[in-house]
This record gives C-alpha cells, sequence and structure tokens, in this order.
C-alpha cells in the first residue's frame, strides 16, 4: 500500500506536491469515489485510480544506470538553472528520480528508478549496498592513515563504519586510493580523507553493488537488463 499522491507521482500524472493539490481539489477517484483527504493509502496494483474522470495507468518500472558528470547537480530541478541529472532523461516518458545522492563535484556511477520500493531499499542501511569510489588526494597516506580509514573514522555526526581501502597509484603530488563504503551519509568519503588529513582532489564513484560504469562515457546511460534488476533485487531481500 502506498499514498495516493505517490501513487499518482510514480504514474507520471504530476509532481507529488501538484497530485496533493488534485486530491485536495476533489479530483481524483478512487474504486469511484472522490478522495480529497491526504495521506490515504491504496494498492496502485488493485484500486481503480482516476483524475479527471481519466484512469491512470501505472507506469512500467524502469532502472537506469547513469554516468553523471562533474557539475550537475543531483537533482529533478534547480533553482538557480544549473544542470540537473532530469536534463538527460527527457526523452524517457516515465518520471524516473534519482537513487541517493552524488554531490556536484563529484562524478559517477548513479541509478535512477521510478521504483520507489527498489529506490528505498538501496538507499536504505540495513541492506548495506557497496559503494565504491577511486578518490585522488594530496599528499602519501601512511600505513596509519590507510588504517584509520579501514577502521573508521570519527565525523560530526558519529563514527563511519569500516570501509575497504587500498592504494592504486602514487607520485609526489597525489595518491589515487579506492575505497568502498556501505553508508551514505553526506559527503562521506571527502569528509573520511579529509579527516586524516588528507583532501581529496577528485573523486569518482566507479560501482554500486556489481554493477559499474563499463561502456558509458560521461552523460550517457543505459537501462539495467532482467538479468541484472533479478540479482539487484536478490541482494536486497
Amino acid at each position: 500500500m502506498e499514498r495516493l499522491q505517490k501513487v499518482l507521482a510514480h504514474a507520471g500524472v504530476a509532481s507529488r506536491r501538484h497530485s496533493e493539490e488534485l486530491i485536495k481539489a476533489g479530483k481524483v477517484k478512487v474504486n469511484g469515489k472522490v478522495v480529497t483527504e491526504l495521506g490515504v493509502k491504496v494498492d496502485p496494483a488493485r484500486d481503480r485510480i482516476e483524475v479527471n474522470g481519466v484512469l491512470v495507468q501505472q507506469e512500467q518500472k524502469r532502472v537506469f544506470l547513469f554516468y553523471k558528470p562533474l557539475r550537475v547537480i543531483t537533482s529533478m530541478s534547480d533553482p538557480q538553472g544549473r544542470r540537473v541529472v532530469a536534463d538527460y532523461f527527457r526523452s524517457v516518458p516515465e518520471r524516473v528520480y534519482p537513487v541517493g545522492r552524488l554531490d556536484y563535484d563529484t562524478e559517477g556511477l548513479l541509478l535512477l528508478t521510478n521504483d520507489g520500493e527498489l529506490a528505498n531499499r538501496l538507499i536504505h542501511p540495513r541492506y548495506e549496498v557497496d559503494k565504491t569510489y577511486v578518490a585522488t588526494v594530496k599528499g602519501r597516506p601512511s600505513p596509519a592513515d590507510l588504517e584509520k580509514l579501514r577502521k573508521g573514522v570519527k565525523l560530526e555526526d558519529g563514527w563511519t563504519a569500516p570501509a575497504k581501502v587500498r592504494i592504486l597509484s602514487q607520485d609526489d603530488i597525489h595518491t589515487k586510493l579506492q575505497l568502498t563504503i556501505r553508508e551514505g551519509r553526506n559527503r562521506q568519503v571527502r569528509r573520511m580523507c579529509e579527516a586524516v588529513g588528507l583532501p581529496i582532489t577528485h573523486l569518482i564513484r566507479t560501482k554500486l553493488a556489481f554493477l559499474t560504469l563499463q561502456g558509458l562515457k560521461r552523460g550517457e546511460y543505459r537501462e539495467l537488463t532482467r538479468q541484472e534488476l533479478e540479482r539487484l533485487r536478490r541482494l536486497l531481500t
């Protein structure tokens, strides 16, 4: 069961906020009865939902893997007119939205979907989905620095969970680290590295669970295959 306004939004009728306005205006019927109360829960697979007398058809559930470029906001719109991930999905008829976030100054793998249940599971701490990043940091980390990252570091919002960390390459100025975490705090990888004196100059998410960016260039996306979706859902049960 899902809230009516959420079902309308997922079906592409309108945004969540506009869907609430349609409900309050008495323009939505569920099983032939007008519903004006927000928060009513419905079963989109069983209940007959109409808006202005037109039957609402549920969207096909779709999941896309997107290579988000730098300086693109993980949002559907931006009041300042900056590029957002939605700009890359104008040709997709379904109203897909990002699963979690990638910072404005971070590039890499981002999923977009209209499957609310799948999205909620992917970001829920209970399921501990691996997220792998490659971070280019200033300096050369000591073994003690790496051990701190692996065991967990104290941030302003608490200790981080243990991470997998290894050095990919080094030169006199920078070190390239691969970090795998299971949490999803705001700017977590950047804050972890800064906490041990390793400011990040470039950050890319390269992997989510078993999914990678292979075959994609910046700004490109592809739809997950049926086999990938089945494997992903098995991980989230």
